[in-house]
């Protein structure tokens, strides 16, 4: 898993572990995913760059059994809205995102088999863009596509690709985008964060146990009608259909 040590990514890390899985958690800060592992003598941990080929490498050699599930949760920069952002940010999220998932798959491909997952954590801004997230949009849109892709080049196989879109998330992320936001406004950070919760129909952001939880849910067998779809956990900010 690319992630587990983010704000939403040691939810689904500890919950993978409950529901009875062994865990390689992936990322760059050897202190971090060290801290995690003494979290659980199933969990352990391969440093790699993601953003960077040498990272399939690196993970390829830490896989030694068959992956049930590969999954894609890294954090992208926080650029600000799209009349600001810097192109060679909005490109490395894209790489981060879209290109990390490709390289965290070729990593694994000779280790999955019919019934294992690719899931990729997107977002309701890929879906639902806005004049204030820019990274998160279109990276996520990228992600989007990138994984409906991937399902029809492994359906054949058994293998699945899914993505999961949250959020807003409740996490150190939203409150840099809602920051980011209040400051180019000129208001609190805490009037965009309520004006976020009022774009949720039942007025919430969705939790990272509601994450992992919707994550997990793709271990199920079952699951394979949900071939490259996308898992809405947006408590109910989408307008448009489907």
């Amino acid at each position: 898993m690319v992630g587990a040590t983010g704000a939403l990514g040691k939810f689904v890390a500890h919950r993978l572990v409950a529901s009875g899985l062994d865990l390689l958690a992936i990322g760059r800060s050897e202190k971090e995913l060290k801290a995690l592992t003494e979290s659980s003598a199933h969990i352990r941990y391969c440093v790699a760059d993601i953003s960077e080929d040498s990272a399939i490498a690196k993970i390829a050699q830490q896989v030694d059994r068959t992956v049930r599930m590969a999954i894609h949760a890294p954090g992208v920069p926080v650029a600000g809205g799209v009349l600001d952002a810097s192109p060679l940010v909005l490109a490395q999220a894209v790489n981060i995102k879209a290109g990390g998932m490709l390289r965290l798959f070729r990593a694994v491909e000779s280790h999955l088999v019919r019934g294992s997952r690719l899931v990729a954590v997107g977002g309701h801004y890929g879906f639902e863009p806005t004049a204030y997230a820019a990274t998160a949009g279109v990276a996520n849109a990228a992600l989007t596509n990138l994984m409906r892709q991937l399902s029809w080049a492994l359906g054949e196989r058994g293998i699945t690709a899914h993505l999961v879109a949250p959020g807003p998330a409740e996490t150190e992320r939203l409150h840099a985008i809602a920051t980011a936001s209040a400051a180019k406004r000129g208001v609190a950070p805490a009037v965009v964060l309520d004006e976020f919760r009022q774009d949720s129909a039942i007025r919430a952001f969705t939790s990272p146990e509601q994450v992992a939880w919707g994550i997990c849910l793709l271990l199920a067998p079952e699951a394979d009608a949900m071939a490259g779809s996308s898992l809405m956990l947006d408590s109910g900010r989408r307008h448009g259909l489907p």
